[in-house]
């Protein structure tokens, strides 16, 4: 193994430091002593500047589910790249691809591209806004959607659920149309609702919380959700950028049996490359521009190389769903079953969570079902784990409260390797 301090990795990392922010273009990659840096990668694996190879269970944050440079993206990419790179106009493929998306996710009866999943929940709250002719929005307090003010608000102080920003620059005025629940809290919610409706024009939820590890929804929370919002017309946005195309080719909403009025898709849509859309009931659509008052644009929304991709790799995933699903899922649950029995075994205080494909480690003696009980986990602990399965060439998200992301391209086998490299993490802890 390279020495760390002498690495190219750390060289490199102390270039960037100089010349970007932190040294990292998104907060979430940089770790201590200093991050990785990867020169290519490929199915289940990454290789580091260092020609270092590891094993990834991170995935681009859940963005690839068929793994690394699958082989039908990287020739439709190839292939797109040769007919020019952006036009500003619309393409035969744009249609091609709204169509089906519309129909694997059939709640989406039509259909808007974007780039990002920042950009894709930003103009679906516009839009629910639009729709309703209200102000106020309502999330969950650990939900991530994104970077934009709206949505970087955390619960406010006491028992207030106003929300109170999360980031310095965001206006308090802003904060302020934002109420924040706790997810999985029915009676809470429930209230909140019903309380606010007259001004409340959205609620917006992770199905499955992912950005503070994977927290499952209750049984009966989403069927809460839908049954007080359509009660007091509220537009209920599912956001599956992460869901979406992973926990079932038709994401959580096909999972759970819940059909939302707005859905939110990115990462996976993509294929590796930069792409979201947001679609929904007609008649919500319909208000955007050019028909309708709400206004959306974007010179890159639609490009043909990013389309190109997203038709790849969906019709890849409809192709293979039959059997592609029940196999994450069996190998989800023999992770977190493993995972368990080490937990077990060294008697650490500890807690698995996990949905499908999706899986995380929690250090803490509480079952993880909110926010409130995710962020009393040990995250010092949390990062000496980390550090233990990194030696052993296994990568994991560096945060407590992301999550941990399976693909097709794991084998039998390295899930083998990866649940004795928990092992030997967990015994470390232990010991």
């Amino acid at each position: 193994m390279v020495t760390r301090l002498a690495s190219k990795s750390h060289q490199l990392y102390r270039s960037a430091r100089e010349l970007i922010p932190g040294g990292v273009n998104s907060p979430v990659r940089t770790y201590p002593p200093y991050p990785l840096f990867v020169a290519s990668a490929k199915g289940s694996r990454f290789r580091t500047a260092d020609g270092e190879e590891y094993l990834d269970f991170c995935m681009a944050y859940g963005a690839l589910l068929e793994g690394h440079a699958l082989q039908e993206v990287v020739e439709a990419v190839k292939a797109a790249a040769e007919k020019g790179t952006i036009y500003g106009q619309p393409t035969e493929m744009e249609v091609e691809l709204a169509s089906l998306i519309k129909s694997i996710v059939p709640s989406m009866e039509m259909v808007r591209l974007v780039n990002s999943g920042t950009e894709a929940t930003m103009h679906s709250l516009r839009l629910a806004r639009g729709f309703t002719e209200k102000e106020k929005i309502l999330k969950f307090e650990g939900g991530f959607h994104g970077s934009h003010d709206a949505v970087l608000v955390k619960a406010g102080s006491g028992a207030s659920i106003l929300g109170a920003p999360n980031s310095e620059g965001i206006p308090k005025s802003t904060a302020k149309n934002t109420l924040v629940a706790r997810f999985n809290d029915e009676k809470l919610v429930t209230k909140i609702i019903r309380d606010h409706a007259d001004e409340l024009a959205a609620v917006i939820v992770e199905p499955v919380m992912g950005n503070m590890g994977p927290i499952p929804p209750r049984p009966g929370f989403l069927e809460t959700l839908r049954k007080v919002t359509e009660e007091k017309r509220v537009v209920l946005i599912f956001d599956e950028i992460i869901t979406g195309f992973r926990m079932a080719l038709g994401g959580a909403q096909q999972y759970y049996k819940i059909r939302p009025d707005i859905t939110v898709l990115g990462k996976i849509l993509g294929g590796g490359l930069p792409i979201a859309a947001f679609g929904g009931r007609r008649e919500i659509m319909e208000k955007l521009a050019p028909i309708g008052g709400v206004y959306q644009a974007g010179t890159y929304s639609g490009n043909p190389i990013s389309v190109a991709a997203s038709l790849a790799s969906l019709n890849s995933l409809k192709k293979k769903a039959g059997q592609l699903y029940p196999r994450l899922e069996k190998i989800g649950d023999r992770m977190r079953r493993g995972i368990a029995d080490h937990i077990e075994s060294t008697k650490l205080k500890a807690q698995v969570n996990g949905v499908g494909s999706m899986f995380q480690v929690f250090f803490t003696d509480h079952p993880v079902t909110n926010y409130d009980s995710a962020k009393i986990s040990d995250t010092g602990r949390f990062q000496r784990y980390f550090q233990s399965l990194l030696a052993s060439r296994v990568f994991i998200p560096p945060s407590q409260f992301e999550s941990c992301f399976l693909a097709t391209t794991h084998s039998d086998d390295e899930v083998q390797v990866t649940l004795e490299a928990f092992g030997n993490a967990l015994k470390n802890l232990a010991g």
